[in-house]
């Protein structure tokens, strides 16, 4: 393989300013830390070389099969300080095993679980002190794995190379949580049955890009996927789960759209649902269509709409933008709902309260 490393003086550009991370917002994406980590795949030898370097720029030769046939796979999480001052990642075991589900959809060797763990825990462990004490910072983590064969048959690749890198994050929508506007995208698909929109392949985004625009020029932060049939039944928005809460108080019920095999099994996604019955709400996967959403807003069933993702938390939806007609959820606010929700899941990662399931993997520094 002839695909190397090049900590030239274009791979550090990027680097994370400290005191942008501090005083500042660092944006989402691009405030990158000090070292990634990587550990290659061959037939002959398995999984090996695994090492820490300075985070580097790649250097591939133009036909790497992950290049072309996008055989590339990705996950995201995060580390957030704890209230004693350590850092923690959420829920990584869980990320691990999608990764590996991603892999065997994509014909890619399973990078077993601890291995995964090990890769994060080594970047963690080494950037840990760029993260501050700021709690609405954290330390986004992007595990990413592609073929680097250098060859143009179309097959999959024989070898692979698995990073961890990091940035510190702010959030994702801004600094403050308020409500976004979705437009519904008639037109275009995320995911149809039978094809990869349950995992986390880099195949499943540059198509989303066009329909993002569309949202972005109608005055929207984000676009509504509708299912690939009918273009009816509501599915995700972005690359996040969609939540509904029907009633108020201690009788509201949050409901989400099924996995249909169409939806990626956002992990943020099961949280909250588990969150929500420890809060005494009640919860229910069931379909909905965009006729169903616009008239239990307009009656009022439809209390809150939120959506959630590693990047974006718990992020309240306000209004929503249609080819058959525009409307508002509620006021256009954060509900109390999506509020304590998105508290209870914030208090839970940064350690303010009992971690009942063992989600937090605490990492030593080094």
């Amino acid at each position: 393989m002839t695909n190397t490393f090049n900590s030239g003086e274009a791979g550090q550009s990027a680097l994370l300013d400290p005191s942008r991370a501090t005083h500042t917002s660092p944006g989402h994406g691009d405030a990158f830390t000090r070292h990634m980590y990587s550990l290659r795949y061959t037939p002959a030898h398995g999984w090996h070389d695994g090492e820490l370097l300075p985070l580097a720029e790649l250097s591939l030769h133009p036909a790497t099969i992950g290049l072309h046939y996008a055989q590339v796979i990705f996950e995201g999480m995060k580390a957030f300080r704890q209230a004693d001052g350590s850092v923690a990642v959420f829920r990584p075991w869980e990320n691990a095993r999608r990764f590996q589900r991603s892999a065997e959809r994509m014909a890619m060797p399973k990078l077993p679980t601890e291995l995964y763990v090990e890769g994060v825990d080594q970047v963690v462990a080494a950037d840990q002190n760029e993260l501050s004490d700021n709690p609405d910072h954290s330390l986004y983590l992007r595990p990413l794995m592609f073929g680097t064969d250098v060859n143009l048959m179309l097959r999959p690749s024989n070898d692979y190379l698995f990073l961890v890198m990091a940035f510190v994050a702010g959030g994702f929508f801004g600094d403050t949580v308020e409500a976004v506007s979705v437009f519904v995208s008639r037109e275009h698909s995320r995911a149809m049955p039978g094809g990869t929109g349950d995992v986390k392949c880099a195949a499943n985004y540059g198509p989303s890009f066009v329909a993002q625009r569309q949202a972005q020029e109608a005055g929207c932060q984000q676009v509504v996927w509708l299912d690939s049939a009918e273009h009816r039944w509501v599915e995700e928005m972005g690359g996040m789960n969609l939540f509904f809460v029907r009633g108020t108080g201690p009788d509201a019920r949050i409901c989400t759209s099924p996995l249909t095999g169409t939806l990626l099994p956002g992990v943020t996604r099961d949280s909250l649902l588990r969150i929500a019955n420890r809060l005494g709400y009640g919860t229910e996967e069931a379909p909905i269509t965009v006729d169903q959403w616009r008239a239990d807003c307009a009656s009022g069933e439809i209390t809150e709409v939120f959506a959630c993702g590693t990047a974006a938390v718990v992020t309240p939806v306000g209004s929503v933008r249609d080819r058959d007609g525009d409307w508002t959820v509620a006021d256009g606010r954060m509900g109390p709902v999506t509020a304590r929700l998105r508290r209870a899941l914030v208090d839970l990662q940064q350690g303010r309260i009992a971690d009942q399931d063992g989600w937090l993997h605490r990492v030593p520094s080094h």
